[in-house]
C-alpha cells in the first residue's frame, strides 16, 4: 500500500498555488474577503449608522467610501442595502494592499529574498493563522524567496497583527529598533490598521502606525494567505499594484 501512495505522489506532485504567475482561484479568494459596496446613495447614511467600526462614511457624494482598514466583514450594512461582492468580481487587490511612499529606495535589496518576523500585539489569532498558512506546501512562500525568522536581528520586515494594547507597545518598539536597516513594517488586518472592533475599548492604545512607521497595510478580517502574500510581494517590489476590480481564475 505505501508503494501505491508514493507512486501517486510522484505522478501528481504537490498541489501548490500558482499565484502570482497565475490568477488566484475562487477558493483562494473566498466571498468573505470582498468589501461591501452600495449603488443607492440613500443607503450610505444608514450604513454609517449600522457600521460598528466606522468603516462606512457618508459625506458629500465625492467623499462616500468604505474604509477597508476598518471593515471587519460583519455584514451589518447589508441591512442598509450594501452587498458583498463575490470573488468573481473582485480579486485580492480589491482590498488594496497599500504601499506608502519612501519604500522604493529601501526595498531594492529584497527583490530576491526577504526574511519576515511576525509579532502579535493583541490579536484573536485569526490573522496569525492566515500568515502562518503561507508556510504550508500549498502556498509555499519559500518558493518566492520569503522566509520566516524568529529573531529581529535577522529580519528584513516586521509583520504586525492584532490590536495594539498597552503591554505590547514597548515590546513592539524594541523589536523594531532591534532590526537592522533597511527594514520595513507591514500591518496585517483591520485590528493592526485601525483597531477594528477593539478601537473603542479600554485596552486598545492606537493603530500600529502610531507606534512604529508602517510602510505596507493589508486590510482584512482576516485577510487570506493570498492577500498577505500579495502584500509581501508588493513590499518587495516584485508585484505592481493592480486595479481594484479584477477577475480570478475560474474553477474547473
Amino acid at each position: 500500500m505505501p508503494k501505491v501512495w508514493i507512486l501517486r505522489g510522484v505522478k501528481k506532485g504537490i498541489l501548490t498555488s500558482g499565484f502570482p504567475k497565475a490568477k488566484p482561484t475562487a477558493e483562494e479568494i473566498p466571498q468573505t474577503s470582498a468589501p461591501p459596496t452600495a449603488t443607492d446613495r440613500s443607503d450610505w447614511a444608514e450604513g454609517e449608522r449600522l457600521c460598528p467600526t466606522g468603516a462606512i462614511k457618508d459625506g458629500r457624494a465625492t467623499e462616500r467610501a468604505v474604509d477597508l482598514g476598518r471593515c471587519v466583514y460583519c455584514r451589518r450594512c447589508t441591512g442598509a442595502g450594501f452587498e458583498f461582492a463575490g470573488p468573481e468580481v473582485r480579486g485580492t487587490a480589491a482590498l488594496q494592499a497599500s504601499v506608502k511612499s519612501g519604500l522604493e529606495a529601501r526595498r531594492r535589496g529584497f527583490r530576491r529574498s526577504l526574511h519576515i518576523l511576525m509579532i502579535d500585539v493583541g490579536s484573536c489569532n485569526a490573522c496569525n493563522l492566515e500568515v502562518l498558512n503561507l508556510s504550508n506546501p500549498y502556498y509555499d512562500l519559500t518558493r518566492l524567496g520569503i522566509f520566516f525568522t524568529n529573531s529581529p536581528k535577522h529580519a528584513d520586515a516586521l509583520v504586525v497583527v492584532g490590536a495594539l494594547n498597552a503591554a505590547m507597545v514597548d515590546a513592539l518598539k524594541r523589536t523594531y529598533e532591534s532590526m537592522p536597516g533597511p527594514k520595513f513594517v507591514i500591518s496585517v488586518g483591520a485590528c493592526a490598521i485601525s483597531g477594528g472592533v477593539f478601537q473603542k475599548t479600554e485596552g486598545f492604545v492606537s493603530p500600529v502606525g502610531d507606534a512604529v512607521p508602517v510602510d505596507v497595510v493589508i486590510p482584512g478580517c482576516p485577510p487570506t494567505p493570498i492577500q498577505v502574500l500579495e502584500g509581501l510581494l508588493l513590499a518587495m517590489g516584485r508585484l505592481e499594484k493592480r486595479p481594484a476590480a479584477r477577475e480570478v481564475a475560474s474553477q474547473p
